[in-house]
């Protein structure tokens, strides 16, 4: 769904200071000493984050280390929210949630045109229906939909507006595993096309080296580390680089791996595999 919009400069939250003015490339994202809390808790403590133009980024992190605050502030969804900081954002902004969102009464081609204005908005609906694959489902109910259709069906709502900053808050985390991995390889393809910067929450290491240029990992509040996807080939979990991209980033959620000595990947709170306990 779309997100409130505003300015590249725009300072976000109480306290909160604009970055000088300088000019931006399109989608690019600058957030600076980010504060957010809760109840007087840090959620999120001082954070700096950058996006460039088109860039595809992974936010990954125990339960409570701030993710989807952080979401919510970029989207500008959290205005009575103690906190502090700097966000430089593009003004067209969509967010994409684990709950499709679909208004029931209203067919498929009308949720995905909610907001739409413009003599063409109608044909763009359409035409974002056929880039997901649900040409024909035009006036199906949300109801008549399968899981996976409905997340088409509110990509499509997000990518019509033509978005410069896409927000996935787990946008797969309810999905069988073939009809994720059929999700995964359909956004790669929608980003290549439209081009927008991209900031996906996940639990999911997995989805994480999948789909992403970089894997930044949060931790109270904090950035603990910002990794790179570079595996030189096929993103395929049998290659070896792969194997240890996945171990790296699992050390640093705390999930022990075969390989690191520690165990077997499978003590403490279970976890399906590639996702850290929740």
């Amino acid at each position: 769904m779309a997100a409130h919009a505003r300015g590249l400069t725009a300072a976000h939250g109480p306290g909160g200071t604009p970055d000088a003015d300088r000019p931006e490339a399109r989608g690019a994202v600058r957030i600076t000493g980010l504060v957010r809390a809760f109840g007087g808790r840090r959620i999120l403590d001082g954070l700096d984050l950058s996006l460039d133009e088109d860039e595809f980024v992974a936010l990954i992190g125990r339960s409570g280390s701030g993710k989807s605050t952080l979401l919510r502030a970029l989207a500008g969804l959290d205005h009575t929210v103690d906190g502090a900081g700097g966000i430089s954002a593009p003004d067209r902004i969509s967010m994409v949630f684990q709950d499709a969102r679909l208004l029931p009464w209203k067919r498929v081609l009308d949720n995905v045109l909610l907001g739409l204005a413009g003599a063409d908005a109608e044909e763009r609906g359409r035409a974002a229906l056929r880039e997901v694959g649900l040409a024909g489902r035009e006036r199906a109910w949300p109801v008549e939909l399968s899981g996976g259709e409905q997340q088409r069906v509110s990509l499509a709502r997000s990518l019509v507006r033509d978005p410069e900053l896409l927000l996935a808050d787990e946008p797969f985390g309810a999905l069988d595993a073939l009809t994720r991995i059929r999700m995964h390889a359909l956004l790669r393809r929608l980003c290549e096309r439209h081009r927008p910067a991209v900031l996906l929450v996940t639990h999911d290491v997995d989805e994480a080296i999948v789909l992403a240029d970089r894997v930044v990992v949060l931790d109270g509040g904090r950035i603990a580390a910002d990794i790179t996807v570079d595996l030189g080939g096929p993103r395929r979990p049998d290659r070896p680089e792969y194997a240890a991209l996945r171990d790296r980033l699992l050390g640093h959620l705390g999930v022990p791996t075969a390989t690191d000595g520690t165990g077997d990947g499978t003590e403490g709170e279970r976890a399906e595999p590639g996702e850290a306990p929740v």
